[in-house]
């Protein structure tokens, strides 16, 4: 962008000013004791110029919208041409519960359906299991059969919606019964449009909803690939996910590496059963955190855009340009949210959506205020919805598409994070790849080290939190809080109960017994894993008989 000669007149300027300008003002207007670093850390200068930016090149690292290396956008006219899908994450209790929060949801104007299953679910228990025991609809609606799922959905049409689960080790079983639900409304498959997360390898690093070791665990990913590939062309087959990596402590720069790596993973395993990179890449995408550093967040997600086209067409040879698009939802961060002054939230939920925004996000979800605390209230839903809805018609941040590029900070800490990503990346490649390195235990000890980092400076009032570790105040318990009636456990037990009375046990036992039998061969496991849900055999019968093949997860890392 600038030649020799600009950047050394542009560097004499400076240096005048410094000397001249800034000495004579810092005497009278000192600057703050502060560390100025963003938020993850990285100290940051106090000023930016072209000098930053010495071989800053546009076509080759920025380049127009919707073209290649997609920094500024993966369409050519972004939110001008249509908006990001607004989702509110919901589901608690039971499947009647939850259908009538999407349906306020829808009504309030919610562009997109966002499933949360409680805990039972996504570990692959029954309600009925000793281990979902006081955890039934805590976390999630519980969906212990394809009953359930056809109440979630009631009244709901699925042609007209996009659905995301967020769903990782039974994903199969959830997106069958969905499937199935879409049948029975006489929706065919190729019309079904939505995000199943898939992501199972995060879960090992971060989170720990995992069931069945990596091998097995990556077969039935593959398997979802191949199956939509062929039956659901709109439909994307895994959201590959930094969220929860950002959420257990990582910073900007390890929530990019990491995310990208297991990307990696996934599209050399697809590779590996034989599906070609242009098949399925264009279904893939990603989930990523929306943290308080507003402007290291925008560069985050610019620079994770331009990383994952160079990756998929330098390393992939991928040729469809719609591989090379990273297409991603974002999240606020639940981990910044405080039950302290929680309406402090709604502030910092507002910016750290703008910052998803002006990232160029294709879908948003924005926490509520009282989530600190409880699962959120009817009212607090309503208000996280709002905020998307004023930032995408009241505050003109649409109408141009990527209006902070070209700001030297956004352009240097956007390259800066790639670099720095990049380097990561190729130290797990070295390590054997994602798989190899999660089980050396490399990323989970590197995002303990960064969240213990952040925690001593919270602390240590290095790092401030309003209301939190300054400017507190006393407060009165919180109310009106939403509480999950212990009867929803009964419930699902009752209605557990009623089904298997009421099905046909013996096409349930066949269907069973056919999954059995080709999980011990190479079969693609989704034909038998649709029977199996049309007969009403409920997801912890399916995933015991996985589990008996396959056999579970047990974490064994050394740090």
């Amino acid at each position: 962008m600038f030649n020799a000669e600009e950047i050394n007149k542009i560097k004499k300027s400076r240096l005048k000013w410094e000397s001249n300008t800034l000495k004579n003002t810092l005497p009278f207007f000192s600057e703050r004791k502060d560390k100025f670093v963003t938020g993850s850390g990285k100290e940051v200068a106090r000023l930016y110029t072209p000098e930053d930016l010495e071989e800053f090149d546009y076509n080759t690292q920025l380049n127009f919208p919707g073209q290649y290396p997609y920094t500024r956008g993966v369409q050519s006219t972004m939110y001008r041409g249509r908006l990001w899908t607004m989702r509110q994450y919901a589901g608690f209790g039971t499947a009647e519960e939850s259908n009538k929060r999407y349906k306020y949801l829808l009504e309030q104007g919610q562009t997109g359906l966002s499933v949360a299953f409680d805990l039972p679910t996504q570990i692959g228990y029954d309600s009925d299991h000793s281990m979902a025991l006081g955890e039934v609809g805590k976390v999630g609606v519980a969906i212990d059969s394809l009953k359930d799922m056809e109440m979630l959905f009631d009244g709901i049409p699925l042609d007209k919606v996009s659905t995301s689960m967020t769903i990782n080790a039974p994903a199969n079983i959830l997106l069958a019964m969905y499937i199935v639900v879409a049948e029975k409304q006489g929706v065919s498959l190729n019309k079904l449009k939505g995000t199943i997360q898939n992501d199972i390898l995060k879960e090992y690093i971060a989170r720990g909803t995992y069931i069945f070791p990596p091998a097995p665990s990556m077969r039935l990913i593959t398997n979802i690939f191949e199956f939509c590939f062929r039956e659901m062309p709109l439909w994307n087959t895994i959201s590959i996910s930094g969220y929860h990596i950002r959420e257990a402590g990582a910073t900007a720069v390890q929530e990019v590496a990491f995310t990208l790596a297991d990307g990696i993973a996934y599209v050399e395993a697809a590779i590996n059963i034989g599906l070609k990179v242009d098949d399925f890449a264009p279904r893939l995408s990603f989930f990523f955190n929306a943290h308080n550093d507003l402007l290291e967040e925008v560069a985050k997600f610019r620079a994770a855009r331009r990383l994952w086209a160079k990756i998929m067409k330098e390393r992939f040879g991928a040729k469809n340009e719609k591989s090379l698009m990273l297409r991603f939802h974002t999240q606020t961060a639940g981990c910044t949210l405080t039950a302290q002054q929680s309406d402090n939230n709604i502030i910092r939920v507002a910016m750290q959506a703008l910052a998803a925004v002006l990232g160029g996000t294709q879908s948003l979800h924005t926490n509520s205020r009282d989530e600190a605390m409880a699962l959120p209230s009817e009212g607090s839903v309503r208000i996280a919805l709002r905020t998307q809805q004023v930032l995408a018609y009241e505050t003109g941040v649409t109408e141009t598409i990527d209006p902070l590029a070209g700001s030297y900070y956004i352009e240097f800490l956007t390259n800066d994070i790639e670099k720095q990503a990049l380097k990561y990346i190729e130290k797990i490649d070295k390590l054997g790849g994602a798989s190899r390195a999660i089980e050396q235990g490399f990323m989970q000890q590197e995002i303990q080290n960064s969240a213990y980092r952040y925690q001593e400076e919270i602390e240590e009032g290095k790092r401030i939190v309003v209301g939190v570790n300054k400017f507190r105040i006393k407060e009165k318990p919180p109310k009106g809080l939403l509480k999950v009636d212990p009867e929803v456990e009964h419930h699902q037990l009752m209605k557990i109960k009623k089904l298997k009375e009421s099905r046909d046990n013996h096409k349930v036992k066949a269907t069973l017994n056919a999954l059995e039998k080709a999980a011990q061969t190479e079969a693609n496991l989704m034909p038998f894993i649709l029977d199996c849900v049309r007969s009403y055999a409920t997801l912890g019968e399916i995933c015991t008989i996985l589990r008996g093949i396959f056999g579970e997860y047990k974490e064994s890392i050394k740090l």
